[in-house]
């Protein structure tokens, strides 16, 4: 996509059944994270959750009994889907506690979760070296263009 081309189409929901975040991160910050790391249309849905509920989806569904820090439930990974389709699950507790233990300003580490939960939602992964070195590769840039600090040379 250009500089000059058009946005992808962006329907976002965003939820905050843990509201910690909800006045330090708010609606339009998130809209512009994941336009940023857009590059289809999409219908997503970020929320935020508490450790509790983060760790029975992180079991539940990825057999790890522990809360993790995001989750994505991509529903349409195929190259055929015109609209990408994803949940992107946030929890609170982990977003705190690793930004602190990084020395990272809160607003930037989600921003870059958000951006990487953007990212698996549109079929990249970092199951290999080389998968995970272009989606680092991305995530870099993207947040750059956002003015926020690479993530990754903490």
């Amino acid at each position: 996509m250009t500089a000059n081309s058009k946005k992808p189409a962006l329907s976002l929901s965003v939820q905050y059944p843990d509201a910690r975040l909800q006045d330090v991160i708010s609606r339009p910050k998130l809209r512009r994270w994941v336009q940023a790391a857009l590059l289809a249309p999409a219908e997503l849905t970020v929320r935020f959750v508490n450790q509790k509920e983060g760790r029975v989806l992180n079991r539940d569904y990825r057999g790890k009994d522990y809360a993790t820090n995001v989750l994505t439930f991509a529903y349409s990974e195929d190259e055929e889907s015109e609209v990408t389709q994803a949940d992107i699950i946030l929890c609170t507790d982990v977003l705190k506690k690793e930004a602190r233990e990084q020395r990272k300003a809160l607003e930037a580490h989600v921003a870059h979760l958000i951006v990487h939960g953007v990212l698996h939602a549109q079929g990249y992964d970092h199951e290999n070296d080389a998968d995970a070195a272009e989606m680092e590769s991305l995530e870099i840039d993207i947040l750059a263009r956002l003015r926020i600090a690479n993530p990754y040379s903490v």
